[in-house]
């Protein structure tokens, strides 16, 4: 789930935990994220607290890198915390309801048995 949040747009642990199907354990994912190896590319600065903050103390080495990360991405944070109802993973309504239809699912044909 982590690797599906899409560039420019932010989640939160909890959010992460209940898309991966484990509700109330939002806490696992900061683990995950804390033990999971840097070669596979996870993006971890997409993931804030629930209230859009970043879970690093503020000014630490961390903390420079998420912002810097999310700033790259057209993420601003501003007083350490990013604007969950602009960066949020869907939750642009106005998008959801009137922006392009997502491309059909791709459809294998099917090799007739001889």
């Amino acid at each position: 789930m982590i690797a599906a949040i899409p560039r420019g747009r932010v989640a939160n642990y909890g959010e992460i935990a209940r898309r991966a199907g484990l509700p109330g354990r939002a806490r696992l994912v900061g683990t995950v994220l804390r033990e999971a190896p840097a070669t596979l590319g996870l993006p971890w600065f997409r993931v804030l607290r629930a209230d859009g903050r970043i879970a690093f103390p503020p000014g630490s080495k961390a903390f420079r890198e998420q912002v810097r990360h999310l700033a790259g991405e057209g993420v601003l944070v501003r007083g350490g915390r990013v604007d969950l109802a602009v960066h949020g993973w869907e939750r642009d309504v106005d998008h959801l309801l009137w922006g392009p239809p997502a491309p059909p699912a791709r459809r294998r044909r099917e090799r007739a048995k001889t």
